[in-house]
């Protein structure tokens, strides 16, 4: 977590303080605390705001139904019960994807120690027997980019199931608006 050094001292369970670094159950923390590797479930050790630079706020207690409202670092609001343990912070790295990666080299140590992810090559770039959209003496689709969710798997590239497609145009309602 952000703010730890070595040699620290970490508290966790019921009675540990609300400091920087340790782990206690939600319901001993005051909402608008920000909390980060929030567990989902009582003893699954960690699911939500694990990214670098991640947190999540404590936004409301519920007593009765004994959970805890959240708000996800995606913006979205989770309920959880409110037994569940958090890391009191926010996770260390944050502005990790800030800086730009510049050259290829870089890329290919990023995803080499990721998955198989990259490079990634267009589907026009390709040939026909690889790719649907390959082949033509030029880079180009030469059909709808749009395809049913029922094609097989082979052709299910480009836009599956859209129901629209096009440049987004209006205000978008966000999460936050409508609550």
């Amino acid at each position: 977590t952000e703010g730890m050094y070595t040699g620290m001292f970490v508290y966790c369970g019921k009675k540990a303080s609300l400091t920087v670094g340790n782990v206690v159950p939600l319901n001993m923390v005051p909402e608008g605390t920000i909390v980060c590797n929030v567990e989902a479930k009582v003893g699954d050790r960690g699911a939500f705001a694990r990214g670098s630079g991640c947190f999540a706020v404590v936004v409301a207690h519920d007593e009765d139904k004994g959970t805890t409202r959240l708000r996800l670092p995606s913006g979205g609001k989770k309920t959880v019960p409110n037994n569940v343990r958090a890391q009191v912070g926010i996770v260390a790295g944050g502005g990790r994807t800030d800086k730009p990666l510049l050259k290829a080299g870089r890329a290919y140590h990023k995803f080499r120690v990721k998955r198989n992810c990259w490079p990634k090559i267009r589907g026009v770039a390709k040939n026909p027997v690889e790719h649907p959209h390959g082949g033509g003496n030029h880079q180009h689709i030469g059909k709808p980019s749009t395809v049913s969710k029922e094609r097989p798997a082979g052709r299910k590239v480009g836009l599956i199931g859209a129901r629209r497609t096009g440049r987004l145009r209006g205000v978008k309602k966000t999460a936050q608006d409508k609550d």
